[in-house]
């Protein structure tokens, strides 16, 4: 199994720190990864993205172009420049706290996270992408949430007492999913007339 992800946002929104965590989580589960930041101008509010590859299999480039199986976008800008480089039956996880557009495309599963209301909910609005990272392991399975969590206490280390916060950011985007997919179902069993 292969994931190739696009992560992109603001600088200050946790793009780097969530691929870091993707790519040291997939390490510890003796997988293949491959991190490529990519910054703008700015380090603080300008773009940032980065691609982020976990697979059974050698990674051959770190380079996604217009293969991506996952696109994360914490802003309109992202969206507007990423969503093209999802391949066809693909993911896209939007931001909608910040994101009020839909997809362009029609050939992709999208779902919509309200990431930063979330992060909200639980006291800090700095976990908005721990919010988008639950989601994306809770459609993908690509890694475990265990693993994730062991891999935040290593990040952690010394300012352990930012886990549980972390943990319950992870649980909270993989509600939303959960959510999301029952309603989705529910719309699947209605006959239409």
């Amino acid at each position: 199994m292969t994931e190739k992800v696009i992560i992109a946002g603001f600088g200050g929104q946790g793009v780097m720190s969530m691929g870091q965590l993707m790519a040291y989580s997939g390490m510890m589960e003796n997988k293949n990864v491959s991190w490529l930041p990519s910054y703008g101008p700015e380090m603080r509010g300008g773009t940032a993205n980065c691609n982020v590859v976990v697979s059974d299999l050698p990674v051959g480039s770190p380079i996604i172009t217009g293969d991506a199986s996952t696109v994360i976008v914490m802003n309109l800008p992202s969206l507007l420049k990423f969503e093209q480089n999802l391949k066809s039956g693909g993911k896209i996880i939007i931001n909608d706290s910040l994101i009020e557009e839909k997809t362009s495309r029609e050939d992709v599963d999208a779902y919509y996270i309200s990431a930063n209301d979330l992060a909200n909910e639980l006291g800090n609005s700095r976990v908005a992408n721990i919010v988008m990272l639950g989601a994306f392991l809770e459609l993908t399975k690509i890694l475990a949430v265990d693993t994730v969590g062991k891999a935040l206490k290593k990040v952690y280390a010394g300012k352990e007492e930012l886990v549980p916060l972390n943990v319950k950011a992870l649980e909270k985007g993989a509600e939303a999913i959960k959510k999301q997919k029952q309603i989705a179902k529910k719309f699947k069993g209605i006959k239409k007339m």
